[in-house]
């Protein structure tokens, strides 16, 4: 399944905010936060939930040691020219809430 490291990755990827990636999966925000601290193994159906809410906001999940070496990682499928998403020197601790 994913990491938590790898829910955090694409969630800043994609620019969504713990409320708006607890309104995409149908969960309560203290669930997201609790799947992105690994403070538990989490439920699968609520695993299930964030990931799909990720994939359709254009994440790509890779499982390790995916044609290289390295492990566990999420990608951006190509976006249009139109939504840049936030930049990272725009990357702050306000972008989490």
């Amino acid at each position: 399944m994913i990491t938590a490291t790898q829910l955090r990755g694409a969630r800043a990827m994609t620019g969504m905010s713990i409320e708006q990636l607890a309104a995409a999966s149908g969960l309560p925000a203290d669930t997201i936060k609790t799947l992105e601290h690994n403070e538990a193994d989490g439920e699968p159906h609520a695993l299930l939930a964030v990931k799909d809410a990720l994939e359709k906001a254009g994440i790509i999940f890779i499982a390790s040691g995916n044609q290289d070496e390295g492990g566990p990682g999420v990608r951006l499928k190509t976006r249009s020219a139109a939504d840049e998403g936030i930049r990272p020197e725009n990357l702050n601790a306000a972008n989490d809430d």
